[in-house]
């Protein structure tokens, strides 16, 4: 083991414990918390697929417990014609906070960004988070005004719906 906290990818062993860290993310953002199949569904995410998108960071200190995790999934810019990797989440457990452990997983962001040849990594915080938008700022983070939106679909009832004014080869008519 390593005498100093360091930051790796996530082991299928470790999903456990990053589910209970996203559970502590979750909770403190003031969100629903995550399904209890969660380790399970970052499993399939992470590796149970030829060819992963997401990628998932660990903080882990010297005696092998997690305190914290960064996820990220590359992403595309309409606007600019390229790809960037979109950082999804980065949380770190209180008393874990201002001991560089964020730096080192934004370090390994960046890393796996480079990794993927992208020269851009994006996220959001929520804008009552007073200590992540200064520790961003400090590292040189560029904030953009946005309003996030969340839409839930619901499943379709069946094969052949399709949505009001668009085709569908296999749809029945609708004449």
């Amino acid at each position: 083991m390593s005498e100093a906290p360091h930051v790796r990818h996530a082991e299928r062993a470790d999903l456990p414990a990053v589910a209970e860290l996203a559970a502590r993310h979750a909770e403190y953002e003031k969100a629903a918390p995550p399904p209890d199949d969660l380790p399970d569904r970052l499993a399939t995410l992470l590796f149970d697929t030829a060819t992963p998108r997401l990628r998932c960071l660990v903080a882990e200190l010297p005696d092998g417990s997690l305190v914290g995790y960064a996820t990220c999934s590359p992403e595309l810019s309409t606007w600019e014609g390229r790809e960037y990797l979109h950082m999804d989440c980065l949380f770190l457990l209180p008393g874990h906070r201002g001991l560089g452990l964020g730096v080192l997983l934004m370090d390994a962001v960046a890393a796996e960004a480079r990794a993927l040849g992208l020269d851009e990594v994006q996220w959001q915080t929520p804008v009552w988070n007073d200590g992540a938008i200064r520790f961003y700022d400090r590292m040189g983070a560029r904030a953009r005004q946005k309003v996030r939106y969340s839409l839930p679909v619901a499943p379709r009832a069946s094969n052949t719906e399709a949505p009001q004014g668009l085709s569908c080869p296999a749809c029945p008519s609708r004449n």
